[in-house]
C-alpha cells in the first residue's frame, strides 16, 4: 500500500490540458518530454523555439556558468511537415558538456541550501552528478513546451514579458508598465533600464570576483489577458502561476500587483476602482495585478518572482556527509554568479503553459464556447 501511496504522490507533470511530463537527468545522455493537449494545426516557428532556449542556455560572460550545451531541441513526434498533429509531441535535448569528475568529490556530502540532503532522504539515494533532476539543466524542456505555448497565446495577441527587476540591492523603481521590453535582452542581466543594469552587472562581477553569488527578482507582465480565466476556489489563477513559478529551483517567493505592500495600505487606497471604457469594464488602478477572486478580470497580469543566490559559492563552507561527520568543502565547476539573466526566459515558458492550460479549460466551461 506504501508503494502504490508513492506512486501516485510522484510527479514530473504540469499542466491540466496542456500537459508537460519530463524526463532527464543534467548528467545522463539528455533531458527531453512529451507535450499532450496541444491543439492542432499550429504551424511551430522553430526558429522561435530555439530563440527561446539560447536565452536560457550559458552565455560566455562574467555572469554565466560556462557549460557550454548547443541546446539544439530533436522533436520525435506529433509534428509533419512543421505542423502540430494534435497528438503527444515528444522531444529530446541531448547533455553533450556534462564534466560529471567536477562532483565525485561531493558524493557522500551534503552540499549547503542543496538538495542533496532531502533527495537522500526522499529516495534514499540520488544522483550526485550536478544534482540530477534537482538541476536547474531540468528548466530547458519547460523552456521547449513554453516556446510553443507561447506562439499559440500570440496568436490570441496574449504577449508575456519578463525581466529583471533587482539584483541584491539594487531596485528598479519604476511601474511594472513603464519598462520598455524591447531593450531587456540588450541587457546581459535582462534589466531594461540601463543605468540599473550597469549598477547590477557590477555588483555580480564583484560577488562572482570573490568567489560568491547574489539573488534578486524577476518581473513579468502578461499583456492581452481576456477577462474569465481561472477558477473561484482552489485553482485560482494566481495560485496555478504561483504553483508553476515556485517550481523553478530558485524561487523562494510570488507576489501580484501590490503584493505585501498590500498588507499596509487601507481598503480606500488599494480598492481598483471599475470604470466604462470604450465599451468595456476596466480598473483605474492594477492593484490587484489583474487577478480578482482568482480570475483574470482583463487588465494585465502583473506578478513579482523572487530568487535566492546560487546556492554553489567558491568558498569554504562547513558541512558535513553521510556519515555525520563534520568536513569543509569549497567545491569546483561551473556555477552562475547570478541566476537570474537566465530564470528570465524560464518564468516566460511556466507563465505561457499556465496561460495557455487556462485558456483551454475557460473554453470548456461555457455553452457558447463549444
Amino acid at each position: 500500500m506504501k508503494l502504490i501511496y508513492l506512486f501516485l504522490i510522484m510527479s514530473s507533470s504540469i499542466g491540466n490540458l496542456f500537459k508537460l511530463t519530463t524526463f532527464g537527468e543534467s548528467h545522463g545522455p539528455a533531458v527531453g518530454g512529451i507535450i499532450d493537449g496541444c491543439p492542432s494545426g499550429l504551424q511551430i516557428n522553430f526558429d522561435k523555439v530555439q530563440s527561446f532556449l539560447n536565452r536560457r542556455k550559458p552565455a560566455s560572460n562574467f555572469i554565466m556558468s560556462s557549460r557550454n550545451e548547443s541546446d539544439k531541441v530533436e522533436f520525435l513526434s506529433g509534428i509533419l511537415d512543421g505542423v502540430t498533429l494534435g497528438t503527444p509531441i515528444g522531444f529530446i535535448v541531448r547533455n553533450k558538456d556534462a564534466q560529471s569528475k567536477d562532483y565525485k568529490n561531493l558524493k557522500d556530502i551534503f552540499r549547503p541550501s542543496h538538495a542533496d540532503f532531502t533527495y537522500e532522504k526522499k529516495y534514499g539515494l540520488r544522483d550526485y552528478r550536478g544534482g540530477g533532476r534537482s538541476s536547474a539543466r531540468e528548466t530547458v524542456n519547460w523552456v521547449v513546451a513554453g516556446a510553443i505555448a507561447s506562439q499559440i497565446l500570440s496568436q490570441k495577441n496574449i504577449d508575456i514579458n519578463s525581466y529583471v527587476s533587482s539584483v541584491g540591492n539594487i531596485h528598479i523603481e519604476s511601474d511594472y508598465l513603464d519598462v520598455d521590453t524591447e531593450t531587456i535582452d540588450s541587457s546581459p542581466v535582462r534589466c531594461p533600464i540601463q543605468e540599473k543594469s550597469a549598477e547590477m552587472e557590477k555588483l555580480i562581477k564583484k560577488c562572482k570576483s570573490e568567489g560568491d553569488t547574489i539573488g534578486g527578482c524577476v518581473s513579468t507582465v502578461v499583456r492581452g489577458i481576456m477577462p474569465g480565466l481561472g477558477e473561484p476556489v482552489f485553482d485560482k489563477l494566481q495560485s496555478a502561476l504561483g504553483k508553476s513559478i515556485l517550481n523553478i529551483n530558485a524561487c523562494k517567493g510570488i507576489e501580484f500587483g501590490l503584493g505585501f505592500e498590500y498588507a499596509t495600505r487601507k481598503g480606500s487606497e488599494g480598492n481598483d476602482l471599475f470604470v466604462a471604457e470604450f465599451g468595456s469594464v476596466r480598473t483605474k488602478t492594477n492593484n490587484s495585478g489583474g487577478i480578482q477572486g482568482g480570475i483574470s478580470n482583463g487588465e494585465n497580469i502583473c506578478f513579482k518572482s523572487a530568487f535566492k543566490p546560487v546556492s554553489t559559492i567558491f568558498k569554504n563552507q562547513a558541512t558535513i556527509d553521510k556519515k555525520m561527520q563534520k568536513i569543509t568543502i569549497n567545491p569546483s565547476g561551473r556555477h552562475d554568479a547570478c541566476v537570474l539573466p537566465r530564470v528570465v526566459p524560464v518564468v516566460d515558458a511556466l507563465t505561457a503553459m499556465t496561460i495557455l492550460d487556462y485558456y483551454l479549460l475557460n473554453k470548456t466551461t461555457k455553452l457558447s464556447d463549444l
